[in-house]
């Protein structure tokens, strides 16, 4: 058979009959120059719908379905979430810092000494609630949760601290129940090296932490230095901290190594009870040879302990601030009478 129209019969492309349409589109979709900058239709459209409405409300009809065609094609737009990738106003150390971090972690790695990465996950609801992700179920049969995160009063929250070992490739987490405080911090690593660390490295006399500047662990926390002087003497090592230039936590090691694959491997898992929170962390692994061990803690740690500036003068003589960001980098060793 022949052709059943003459070629070009037919209906018209939106953009051919309405010349005006990808412009009319554009201005309302571009959040930088064009369209009118005081147009609440600019930030607050989102739906193909809700542009089709607007536009065709402008003089210029048309579909939601040709609105999505046109922004995908004639505008090269696409559904994008926000990315985290602006670390905002930098330190003018910050790459002075990483340089004399590194140096101090090959310093330690040469001898043989051990270098941590710590710092606390996010906490963590208990209970029967949604955990983001997905996991192997029988077809149809999602396991069901509860439809709000309302905190159960007698499961709380989990708090879990964790120290990577970054010579061993291998984690120790304790769970808290109660609030992230550098005591809770420092019980943490007092446990990893009383049960872990000192048997890994029975030869070491200094440990090397690494830590974020801020949280439980910040490089301002009284507190966490006082726990850490009393650590040191209790344990009869030398311990130097060197803390990550403020706004790059992301770069601490513990980040990528040990948290990410907690969080990948109990994805889509609730977490019903602190048990269950604590078996999960311990059962976590990669092909790298990550294994961690995890264990509850059900101490109490209260906030607002104050510390005085003679509880600060009576470390002193442990105390040793660097020469270089003494804020930053600092040593605090055992009495001299050990």
């Amino acid at each position: 058979m022949g052709r059943s129209r003459r070629a070009g019969a037919g209906r018209k492309k939106a953009t051919v009959a309405d010349a005006e349409l990808v412009a009319a589109i554009d201005a309302l979709v571009d959040p930088d120059a064009r369209g009118d900058p005081e147009s609440p239709l600019r930030w607050t459209l989102k739906s193909t719908r809700q542009l089709a409405d607007a536009v065709s409300a402008a003089g210029h009809p048309v579909s939601s379905r040709t609105v999505a065609h046109i922004l995908e094609t004639d505008l090269r737009f696409s559904l994008q979430a926000n990315r985290k990738s602006v670390e905002g106003r930098q330190h003018p150390d910050r790459d002075a810092q990483f340089r004399y971090l590194n140096e101090q972690i090959r310093r330690h790695a040469r001898r043989h000494e051990p270098v941590v990465s710590v710092d606390a996950k996010k906490k963590e609801l208990v209970g029967s609630y949604k955990n983001k992700g997905q996991t192997w179920r029988p077809a149809k049969d999602p396991e069901k949760v509860k439809t709000h995160d309302f905190i159960d009063r007698e499961l709380g929250k989990v708090t879990p601290y964790g120290i990577y070992d970054l010579g061993r490739n291998r984690g120790w987490v304790s769970v808290g129940i109660d609030h992230d405080t550098a005591a809770f911090a420092v019980a943490a690593l007092r446990s990893w090296w009383d049960n872990e660390g000192a048997a890994a490295y029975p030869t070491a006399r200094r440990l090397l932490i690494c830590a974020d500047g801020g949280g439980s662990n910040s490089y301002r926390n009284r507190l966490w230095k006082i726990e850490l002087a009393r650590l040191a003497a209790d344990a009869g090592i030398t311990i130097t901290v060197c803390h990550f230039p403020p706004g790059t936590s992301k770069f601490n090691k513990i980040e990528h190594r040990l948290w990410a694959q907690v969080t990948s491997n109990w994805r889509g898992q609730p977490l019903i009870s602190r048990e269950v929170v604590v078996n999960l962390i311990g059962a976590t692994t990669t092909r790298t040879g990550l294994s961690v061990h995890a264990e509850l803690d059900e101490g109490t740690y209260p906030k607002g302990i104050k510390v005085s500036d003679s509880q600060m003068a009576a470390i002193g003589p442990q105390l040793e601030r660097h020469d270089f960001h003494g804020d930053w980098n600092y040593t605090l060793r055992p009495p001299r009478s050990r």
